[in-house]
């Protein structure tokens, strides 16, 4: 065993010295002196046995028995070593965090300096442009909603590039503002992730004081709070302007505290509605507008009637819109008339504003964006309002039809919430006529209107596919002139999903070819006083929804309704201002449809005796809603055959005198709504058979004078509105029986009527409204 032993000694040696050395070079305390020691015997030891072979072997076995000790010592060193080398990797990588936490903190504070740099106002507000036009009375309004007691955060909201960081800042430098907040003024403008830290760093700043480094949010909070109570002994007003959905905290941090004259103002395309009523910035009036486009287009007292011609029309293109004002104006500044005419002829035939305006383009396509992100299919809502025409109001029931079908909101009141949220993000504004709160699924008087610009946005961004590849199609047919890709895509086959066609007074219905198997949406917008759909509808095998809306003041004749015969996945019908006896003119069954509304149509005969049934046609029919037609003198009796019907709404037709004896053959009802029909007189007493019934809406009936003997046989009510029926005196006893009834909503003076059954009705619950008249759902809505 000498020879290979005395070998392997040799290599540990080799491998051994270096390192030994390198550790008494770097660590001298090491404590290694002996194994050192050891080592140069070993060193000796190897040189003698490297001689021993001429020796005898007597002489061997003696050195073998050194160089086995020598191994086992050698062994305990390198398993020191290793030991020793765990405890240096340790103690490294402690020294290295050290060095990278020291080094986060440099980079911090040098990313704070840096940031700084870029933010402005804090040392003093920024100035508001040397123009603006139409802040007057809003700052006056901002004064009297910031500065009450109760306010501590008021939100100032408008879409983007309505000047809301103008009137801000005009606020700031408002004199009575200025007087009462003197030096505490801090105007920040904050990123889409605002910094907390940046922004909490930057007041004390402002004050000459340095804070450490935060290493956490909360520590950030615990400063800011620190700073308002050193700062809030004076009024303190703060203005966040540019504040992004998802920026909600950092609201919440700063209206945490409720200290006296201590002022948020925020601005932001979102109204935030959980920080209190906002301040909604309306556009311009036409003499301001007028006012900001001569200034932005440098025009002057002697400027060219033609000229100024032009810029009224320019100003009326833009509605209001500070930012497209401010951008055409500039666009236009020094431009020779010959330029002017142009531009205004193209926008007047229809050519977007905002394709040759980047800079608005990019402001208003910024929400967008956010939507894209935060809520996709907000975004999917917004860009449907393309479908319909400009100035004119949408009617909430419709979107609600259409989007059923195409974004799954099966429930109305989602697409309502849809309408809300777009309404807080200023992209839009959702008018309820009724002004009540009561959720009671009756959107028939809900009404959306948008910016003309906001509108142009939205067909902006459908149109940037191919058209063959939109999802959602819009065509403007002016006269009988089609738009000229038609004209070339007679057999091209087309993706959309929505289609949506829009003709004028002058449309002589001379239809184009098209290909459309996806289609689930048809919008067909029209003015004339006769109609007829399109012959392609009869191969839109997919269509689900169709919405005709006559534009014009008198219903129109609609032509070809028989094409839709063919349409076996049809679910819901809309009509506006349609003549029904028209379309019941060789009518065949539409065994798919479950809704059909008609609003303001007129019935005439359509539901006669001796006339061609339209109900026959609609044998599945699980919802009927007809509001304002006011020549619906009587129902049809057919109606009672609908045993499928859930959903019977008739309100605002004055003229309906009484229900259909037979209506309790209706089994399946579960909602029937009779809200405004001023001249019914009673209830038929055959409503005690329904059974499933639980919502009865008998609001603004003024008629009638009792309810039925045995109304408290229906035993699923959940839920009377009973308010204006000013004619009832009393109730029937068998009320008493309704033991499914929770919610009344009623007026005080139908509210007494109640009282004597209030004991014994111990779940009912009992809600007073106030009346608040609104008669202006008729008007058109000024963009």
């Amino acid at each position: 065993m000498f020879k290979p032993l005395l070998g392997n000694i040799k290599s540990t040696l080799d491998s051994l010295q270096p390192m030994i050395k390198d550790i008494e070079k770097y660590n001298p305390k090491e404590g290694l002196e002996n194994y050192a020691m050891q080592m140069e015997e070993g060193v000796n030891l190897v040189r003698k046995c490297s001689k021993v072979g001429v020796l005898r072997c007597c002489r061997k076995y003696k050195y073998t028995k050194k160089l086995d000790e020598l191994d086992r010592c050698l062994q305990r060193l390198v398993d020191v070593l290793k030991v020793q080398g765990i405890r240096d990797v340790r103690e490294t990588l402690v020294s290295l965090r050290n060095i990278e936490t020291v080094l986060h903190r440099i980079e911090g504070n040098l990313v704070m300096q840096n940031q700084s740099e870029k933010i402005h106002g804090w040392s003093a507000v920024p100035e508001p442009p040397p123009v603006t036009v139409g802040l007057d009375v809003p700052v006056k309004e901002l004064k009297i909603k910031l500065l009450k007691d109760d306010v501590s955060m008021l939100v100032l909201t408008a879409a983007g590039g309505c000047g809301k960081t103008t009137l801000a800042k005009k606020f700031c430098q408002d004199q009575e503002v200025k007087d009462k907040f003197k030096d505490n003024i801090f105007f920040v403008t904050l990123s889409k992730k605002p910094n907390l830290d940046l922004i909490v760093h930057e007041l004390y700043q402002r004050k000459g004081s340095q804070v450490p480094a935060f290493q956490n949010e909360v520590i950030a909070v615990n400063w800011l709070q620190q700073f308002l109570k050193e700062t809030g002994q004076s009024p303190l007003l703060f203005v966040l302007d540019d504040v992004w959905l998802g920026s909600e905290s950092l609201l919440e941090k700063f209206d945490q505290f409720k200290m006296s004259n201590y002022k948020v103002l925020v601005t932001s395309r979102f109204a935030f509605p959980r920080f209190g009523s906002p301040y909604h910035l309306e556009s311009l009036n036409d003499v301001d507008a007028m006012a900001l486009f001569r200034h932005s287009a440098s025009l002057d007292d002697k400027t060219s009637y033609a000229r100024e011609d032009l810029s009224r029309k320019i100003v009326e293109l833009c509605k209001g819109f500070p930012l497209a004002i401010t951008a055409v104006g500039r666009s236009l500044r020094g431009q020779p008339i010959e330029i002017w005419r142009k531009k205004v002829m193209e926008w007047s035939k229809g050519s977007s504003i905002l394709a040759s305006n980047s800079d608005l383009l990019a402001c208003l396509q910024s929400s967008l964006d956010a939507l894209d992100k935060e809520k996709p299919i907000l975004k999917e809502c917004f860009l449907d309002f393309c479908s319909f025409p400009k100035d004119q109001r949408i009617s909430a029931a419709t979107l609600i039809d259409m989007w059923a079908e195409l974004h799954g909101l099966d429930e109305p009141s989602l697409s309502i919430a849809n309408l809300y949220e777009l309404t807080t993000q200023s992209l839009a504004n959702l008018v309820d006529t009724r002004n009540e709160r009561e959720a009671d699924g009756y959107y028939t008087e809900h009404f959306v209107t948008q910016h003309d610009m906001l509108r142009e946005l939205a067909i902006h961004q459908a149109s940037q596919e191919p058209i063959g590849q939109r999802k959602r199609l819009t065509i403007d047919i002016r006269g009988d002139n089609l738009p000229k890709w038609l004209t070339e895509a007679k057999h091209q086959l087309m993706q959309a999903r929505l289609l949506s066609i829009s003709t004028d007074g002058a449309f002589s219905n001379k239809w184009p070819n098209m290909q459309l198997p996806k289609a689930e949406v048809l919008v067909l917008n029209f003015e004339t006083k006769s109609y007829a759909l399109p012959e392609f509808v009869k191969k839109m095998d997919n269509l689900k929804v169709l919405i005709v809306t006559n534009y014009g003041f008198l219903p129109s004749e609609l032509n070809n309704f028989q094409l839709l015969g063919l349409s076996s996945n049809l679910k819901r019908i809309r009509l506006e201002r349609i003549s029904i006896p028209s379309i019941s003119k060789n009518l065949k069954q539409l065994k798919s449809v479950q809704k059909i509304s008609l609003f303001m149509c007129s019935i005439g005969q359509a539901f006669g005796k001796g006339s061609i049934q339209i109900l026959d046609a609609l044998p599945n029919l699980a919802e009927m809603h007809i509001d304002y037609c006011h020549d619906l003198v009587e129902l049809p009796a057919e109606l009672c055959d609908l045993i499928r019907l859930k959903k019977l709404s008739i309100t605002n037709c004055h003229n309906l005198s009484a229900l259909l004896e037979k209506i309790g053959k209706l089994v399946s009802l579960e909602v029937l709504r009779l809200r405004s029909c001023t001249d019914l007189l009673e209830l038929p007493g055959s409503i005690r058979n329904l059974k499933k019934l639980n919502f009865l809406d008998i609001s603004y009936c003024f008629s009638i004078k009792e309810l039925p003997e045995h109304i408290g046989e229906v035993c699923s009510l959940k839920k009377l509105n009973m308010r204006q029926c000013s004619r009832l005196r009393d109730l029937p006893a068998s009320v008493l029986d309704l033991e499914q009834l929770k919610n009344v909503i009623c007026d005080e003076e139908t509210e007494i009527l109640w009282e004597p059954f209030l004991p014994l009705l111990k779940n009912i619950h009992i809600k007073v409204l106030k009346e608040d008249i609104n008669l202006n759902w008729l008007h058109k809505h000024p963009s």
